[in-house]
C-alpha cells in the first residue's frame, strides 16, 4: 500500500500546495535529503493554552504534517520514494504557561507513524514560541532522506 493508499484509508488527504507568503521555496533537495520551510496550518490560529486545547494542538500539528507532505510530494513525486524521517522541528504558538508543546507535537509524529510505519520514525524537538506568522498554531518543518 502506498503512503497515499494508506492517507486515503485513514479518511485523511494531501491538501493543495500551500503558496509561500515570502521570499522562500516550499522544499530544497541537496543530494537525497530534502528540507522543507516551516508549514503551518489555515484553520487553527491563537496560541495554546489560552485560544485552544492541547487537543486542538495536536490535530494541528496533523493537518501541518500533511501540509509538509504536500510539499515532499510535489518536490518528489511520490511519498514512497521517501527512505526516513530524519528530523522535525515543531514550534508551538503557545502560553508561557503551557508546557505540552510535546504532547501537540504528537499529532504530526503518530501520523507519521500511521502512514509510513518504521520508516516514520524521526528525531523531533517540540519547542515553544511567543508568537508564529499569522498567528497559526503551529509551524513544522522537517528533513526527509529520499530514495533516487
Amino acid at each position: 500500500m502506498t503512503p497515499e493508499e494508506k492517507l486515503q484509508e485513514l479518511g485523511l488527504e494531501l491538501p493543495a500546495l500551500r503558496p509561500a507568503v515570502g521570499s522562500y521555496v516550499s522544499c530544497v533537495r541537496t543530494g537525497n535529503l530534502v528540507f522543507t520551510a516551516g508549514q503551518g496550518v489555515d484553520e487553527y490560529h491563537g496560541k495554546l493554552g489560552r485560544d485552544l486545547t492541547t487537543e486542538e494542538g495536536y490535530l494541528a500539528a496533523q493537518q501541518s504534517m500533511l501540509n509538509l507532505l504536500a510539499a515532499v510530494k510535489n518536490e518528489i513525486g511520490e511519498l514512497s520514494k521517501i527512505k526516513q524521517f530524519v528530523k522535525l522541528l515543531v514550534m508551538v504558538n503557545s502560553t508561557q504557561e503551557f508546557t505540552e508543546q510535546p504532547v501537540v507535537a504528537n499529532g504530526a509524529s503518530d501520523l507519521l507513524g500511521k502512514v509510513f510505519g518504521e520508516k516514520g520514525n524521526h528525531g523531533r524537538s517540540a519547542v515553544g514560541m511567543a508568537q508564529l506568522p499569522g498567528n497559526t498554531a503551529i509551524e513544522i518543518e522537517m528533513i526527509v532522506e529520499v530514495e533516487d
